[in-house]
């Protein structure tokens, strides 16, 4: 009789094959150094002096011509002028040092500051002018008090006595006491303003 396979008994090769396999070593991925963080950008130095061109462009000043007497009068176009005192009474204004007026100025001892009016827009452009004679024709003009050159048809003239320049850099900052002065014809002021020469606008 032939004996017949007994499904539920494992052969001897099937307990083998069965049989657990020794472990295989464990492989260890290698580490890898964490990534730098990346540079912080440095912010670009800001522009401060186009900063403060461009602020001032928004900032409405009045117009003024200040002149002096050298050896041949000499004269610009201030939008820097500013009361500073009452007692004494004192003003000032800024003057680059690279100036055509700034030899003079920094040895005069009396100033006029000259308040222009909105009909002087033409005034104005000519003391701001380089490479011309800014008292020629057509401006009109007389020596005044303590030989300073004072303009025609001003709203108002002050003549000062300068008491200090301050250095600031490319510029000076001159200091007057004002010693005289007159009031001319009633007008609106001019003004100077986003790069421009205008008057008030009600």
């Amino acid at each position: 009789m032939t004996a017949s396979i007994d499904l539920g008994t494992a052969s001897p090769l099937s307990s083998a094959s069965a049989a657990p396999r020794p472990a295989s070593p464990s492989v260890v991925a290698p580490r890898t150094a964490p990534a730098a963080p990346a540079p912080t950008p440095v912010p670009a130095a800001p522009d401060t002096p186009g900063l403060l061109r461009s602020v001032f462009r928004r900032h409405a000043a009045g117009v003024a011509v200040i002149t002096a007497q050298g050896e041949r009068p000499v004269g610009f176009t201030a939008t820097s002028l500013t009361s500073v005192a009452a007692e004494p009474p004192l003003i000032s204004f800024g003057i680059g040092t690279g100036a055509s007026s700034w030899p003079v100025l920094s040895e005069a001892e009396h100033v006029g500051v000259h308040i222009l009016g909105e009909h002087q827009e033409d005034l104005a452009a000519r003391f701001a002018r380089s490479g011309i004679d800014r008292f020629a024709g057509p401006t009109g003009w007389r020596t005044g008090p303590h030989g300073v050159p004072v303009l025609d048809g001003v709203l108002a003239v002050l003549v000062g006595r300068v008491v200090a320049r301050v250095p600031a850099g490319d510029h000076s900052i001159v200091i007057a006491e004002v010693v005289d002065g007159e009031h001319g014809p009633d007008g609106s002021p001019l003004l100077y303003h986003q790069g421009r020469f205008t008057g008030l606008r009600g």
